[in-house]
């Protein structure tokens, strides 16, 4: 009896454990249900947000078209908007209020243009905009009164370094480093009366610090070369550049100037076809004769500079120069320049002239078989060979600027030294050395 007491008491402990855990498993699961995400519901979708329309030269364009072309050969501003529900009339009135700002005569080929357009069937055309250069545009407002502005973008000035040796030539090594012909040009003048830049060898380095003109990210053109640096036959030679008050000039180590009172030669990196001498064989008169001047061949249309400042004494043409200036620059010198093609704007007889300025353009005018410039030059009223002449020397830095110039010198040679011969630079320049440099600009 005892023994079947104890085995009921057993059983009924054994079924309240095993109630109790099956309502124990049944709360956590109901619980666990939920806190779970439920796999059958979506999440809302996102509402789909359109990107903001773009503003066009200013203009927003939310409700408009774009379309961007460029001028075809021959195109004219009528043709240009005739498929975009633009009258006749409206581009007459256009035409005529345009004058003052932007003459549309002078749409020309090549040139980017932009129209914005309702999105209706007409594709009315609301604005047309041209750009003439890459520095400038101009907004033709076509809605109800025609409007017309002339925009300028802002240019921004960069400083860039180059460097490199040259195997072939000065021209191909530094184009091929990164510069122009503008750059070459503008070396080979700082470079002229110290280095025979005919002569140079394979092997010979140089590098360039020089600002270059951006607009919108894109190279327009090519500044001043604050400071050059060329290594010839192992010699080092400096270009300092550094203005003393009349314009920058460039200077060695020691402060004296790399250039003469006179530029080398009037035309920029040309070649000689003939040279000074008292007997040649002339090619349109058939005989020999002196020929008392070295000409140039180059293409024609190339601009003439004035070697030196001076003051115009002829302008006009002859039957044997052709169209011709002549200009005295100090009791000493005197220069002529023949056979142009045209003469510069305002160029005549009183006019004075700075060095480097452009004169004229090359032609064949006069006794001439074929484009190039006869250069003549005076020394004490004796016609000379104008490249074997003794010329002047520039001024050296002045005493009372030697101070500055020797920190500008400093900072210049610590930045060439920062930049390798493939172009790139070692080290970031301290913010005291660029201080520096920027009063040379």
């Amino acid at each position: 009896m005892f023994k079947r007491s104890i085995g009921l008491a057993i059983l009924v402990a054994v079924s309240l454990l095993v109630f109790f855990t099956v309502v124990q498993n049944l709360t956590f699961e109901k619980a666990s249900a939920h806190s779970k995400p439920n796999p059958v519901a979506k999440s809302a979708p996102e509402p789909n947000v359109k990107a903001p329309a773009p503003i066009v030269y200013g203009i927003p364009t939310d409700s408009l078209e774009i379309v961007e072309a460029t001028v075809k050969r021959g195109e004219n501003l009528s043709e240009i908007l005739d498929n975009y529900n633009v009258s006749l009339t409206t581009i007459s009135d256009l035409a005529k209020k345009s004058k003052p700002v932007f003459n549309v005569r002078r749409i020309s080929a090549n040139r980017n243009y932009t129209i914005l357009h309702l999105p209706d069937s007409g594709k009315t055309a609301q604005y047309f905009i041209y750009e003439p250069s890459e520095t400038e545009y101009v907004i033709y407002d076509l809605r109800k009164e025609l409007n017309v502005t002339l925009e300028k973008r802002k240019i921004d000035t960069v400083e860039r370094a180059i460097a490199g040796i040259i195997q072939n030539s000065l021209f191909v090594a530094l184009t091929e480093a990164g510069g122009s012909a503008q750059l070459v040009n503008h070396f080979a003048d700082i470079y002229a009366w110290r280095l025979d830049l005919n002569r140079l060898q394979p092997g010979d380095k140089f590098k360039l610090i020089y600002d270059e003109h951006v607009v919108n990210g894109k190279t327009i053109g090519f500044g001043k070369i604050k400071s050059a640096y060329f290594e010839h036959e192992g010699k080092e030679l400096y270009a300092i550049g550094f203005d003393q008050g009349k314009g920058m000039g460039y200077y060695d180590q020691e402060g004296k100037s790399l250039k003469r009172a006179f530029l080398r030669e009037p035309l920029e990196f040309s070649r000689i076809s003939s040279r000074f001498t008292k007997s040649r064989f002339h090619p349109v008169q058939k005989r020999y004769k002196p020929h008392l001047g070295t000409d140039f061949a180059a293409r024609s249309g190339t601009p003439i500079r004035t070697v030196g400042d001076g003051v115009v004494l002829e302008a006009k043409y002859t039957r044997g120069n052709g169209y011709y200036v002549k200009i005295k620059h100090n009791k000493t010198y005197t220069t002529q320049y023949l056979h142009m093609s045209r003469f510069a704007k305002g160029m005549r007889a009183g006019k004075r002239v700075k060095q480097g300025q452009t004169i004229g353009y090359v032609g064949s005018t006069g006794l001439a078989t074929g484009p190039h410039l006869c250069y003549r030059f005076w020394k004490n009223g004796k016609q000379v060979d104008a490249l074997r002449v003794k010329l002047p020397s520039a001024d050296p830095v002045k005493k009372s600027k030697l101070d500055e110039f020797e920190q500008l010198k400093e900072a210049t040679i610590n930045q060439m030294q920062a930049i390798n011969f493939d172009g790139s630079q070692q080290q970031e320049l301290l913010a005291s050395d660029k201080q520096e440099l920027q009063k040379g600009a």
